[in-house]
């Protein structure tokens, strides 16, 4: 990557200044590089100079100065200056740029990919909504921002595993099953009625509908008696199923499905409770069993088990992230959650330390909420589910695509409203189609000059040289550098930016330069290209889980 060679040859050029007596021999930072926002200070820079002024004693633009004279040109770099009030600008050349296309179409699908993973394994598991109903739209956001994640960290070199947790243990299902159990008696004429906070949606009744096609009455019980243990666990099943459905309906697959029932089931929850009594973090008070938190930093105690007996939410996902860590072996976690869980945070940091595992290898992502919106009309019900919006009814009114891309487009730490009108709009206003629209069109120019040129891969790349072919190449060239800065921040929403940029440098440059002409050399040239761009573009798309059309 060109901006890791540029950082090495600004460290040689310090280390070499210093040698020379030119500078003291003071330590030196980390000379990162950025890009500038401004395209007149070059293609990168470098704040080295400002943070290394006070140890060296120096005026940081004479520091700058003293290194930048130190930095060799030739090949990548044209030119290497220096700006006030201190930073060192790196200008790439135009022909190295040009011959980047050759690298970006041999690269094809791979090009993007980084090494910064090294193989380590990394879990991301995201959405894990209660099986006790449909997918709602507060979810998608997190699936999206969790499925992209996923995407770029694999294209950052880490082996990764998608899971869902299914909250298959506790009172909601056991509510759901309840609620589920008077739907089914109503079907036989019995008066039942829904428990309080059960669910009154639809799909319940669905549900309840399809048991008794299957099962007839067997699964009914002497009216007053509860629900039979095996109702609960087909009416789960059927709510995982459909939940399948609506994922596949987005395009995203999990690599594993994992059962809450089952730490209780294999002694995973007994190991992970024992571990914490051996190192002091449980006590028993109250009745209670209490995990110590506060000697761990937290402003208080939480409790693991009730005086009931019964464990907490707490103790479950204690449980469940010693399996993740000390049984599964994975090198690091990223949980991605709803706003509803911000206050467990802290607290599972200092369950993980108390597990003896660095809490830096658990990172919980926090989206917030997503309110829906006809241009200026708020959305609040769904007829299906009750009170929710399911995620299926977005899908089909506004495609999974336009879903995908709007749920990453804003920070997670961010409130979003989701304006379905615009998500559906065939014009420049609507992101979605801007970007893809930029790869169908790029589709029908190759289309249209196969008919003309047979074979363009022999295009002479030094006759690129006009502004706008070097800032799409430079802008294709940002690709891998953006996987790798998602990868290190986990902020996804950088992608749905750049694909807009990216599209943009596209649009630009076709509207001001000619591709197929009566010149075949620069023509051939051009088509390279545009390849190149489709490939960029392509795998852009495919980052957040997009379809890249090739008609529209």
């Amino acid at each position: 990557m060109i901006r890791h060679q540029i950082e090495k040859l600004i460290a040689e050029a310090i280390r070499a200044a210093q040698e020379a007596g030119e500078i003291p021999a003071a330590g030196a930072p980390e000379p990162l590089v950025e890009r500038p926002q401004r395209p007149e200070h070059g293609d990168y820079a470098s704040s080295l100079p400002l943070r290394l002024a006070r140890a060296a004693g120096m005026n940081p633009l004479e520091l700058a100065r003293v290194i930048a004279g130190r930095v060799p040109t030739g090949g990548a770099i044209a030119a290497v200056d220096t700006a006030p009030p201190g930073f060192i600008n790196v200008r790439l050349s135009p022909e190295w740029l040009a011959s980047q296309v050759d690298e970006i179409v041999q690269q094809r699908e791979a090009f993007g990919d980084v090494a910064l993973g090294e193989g380590k394994r990394l879990q991301v598991e995201f959405v894990s909504a209660n099986p006790v109903g449909p997918i709602h739209v507060g979810n998608g956001r997190g699936l999206a921002l969790g499925d992209t994640l996923a995407r770029v960290l694999k294209a950052a070199g880490f082996e990764i595993q998608r899971e869902y947790l299914v909250n298959d243990a506790g009172t909601q299902t056991e509510t759901f099953a309840a609620t589920l159990y008077a739907r089914y008696q109503q079907l036989f004429g019995r008066e039942a009625e829904i428990p309080e906070g059960g669910y009154p949606g639809e799909y319940m009744i669905e549900i309840a509908e399809q048991l008794k096609q299957d099962r007839g009455d067997s699964l009914l019980r002497s009216p007053g008696e509860p629900y039979p243990p095996e109702l609960h666990d087909l009416g789960v099943a059927r709510m995982v199923d459909g939940i399948k459905g609506d994922l596949a309906a987005i395009g995203v697959e999990y690599d594993n499905w994992f059962s809450e029932r089952s730490l209780y089931k294999d002694g995973t929850y007994e190991k992970a409770m024992a571990l914490l009594r051996e190192r002091g973090c449980i006590a028993q008070r109250e009745g209670a069993v209490w995990f110590v938190s506060s000697s761990l930093g937290e402003e208080k105690d939480n409790v693991l088990v009730r005086s009931t007996g019964q464990p907490t939410y707490f103790a479950s996902d204690i449980s469940y992230h010693y399996d993740k860590f000390l049984l599964r072996g994975f090198d690091r976690v990223v949980d991605v959650w709803g706003a509803d869980h911000q206050g467990h945070v802290p607290r599972m940091k200092a369950a993980i330390a108390a597990l003896g595992v660095d809490p830096d290898n658990l990172t919980i992502i926090i989206y917030q909420l997503v309110t829906l919106k006809r241009g200026a009309e708020t959305v609040r019900l769904s007829k299906r589910a009750g009170e929710i919006i399911t995620l299926r009814e977005v899908i089909d009114e506004v495609g999974a695509d336009a879903v995908r891309f709007n749920f990453v487009a804003r920070a997670a730490d961010s409130h979003m409203d989701f304006d379905l009108e615009l998500a559906k709009r065939q014009s420049q206003e609507n992101p979605v189609y801007y970007v893809q629209y930029a790869h169908a069109r790029i589709a029908g120019i190759l289309a249209q000059a196969s008919d003309r040129i047979e074979d363009w891969s022999a295009g002479d790349l030094s006759l690129l040289a006009h502004e706008a072919e070097l800032a799409l190449i430079r802008k294709m060239l940002r690709l891998p550098e953006l996987v790798e800065a998602i990868a290190i921040s986990l902020e996804p929403h950088q992608l749905p930016y750049y694909a807009v940029e990216l599209a943009t440098a596209f649009h630009d440059f076709y509207e001001k330069c000619r591709v197929l002409s009566d010149d075949e050399a620069l023509s051939m040239a051009r088509l390279k290209l545009v390849s190149a761009a489709q490939l960029v573009l392509a795998r852009t798309l495919s980052l957040m889980g997009m379809s890249a059309p090739e008609r529209m």
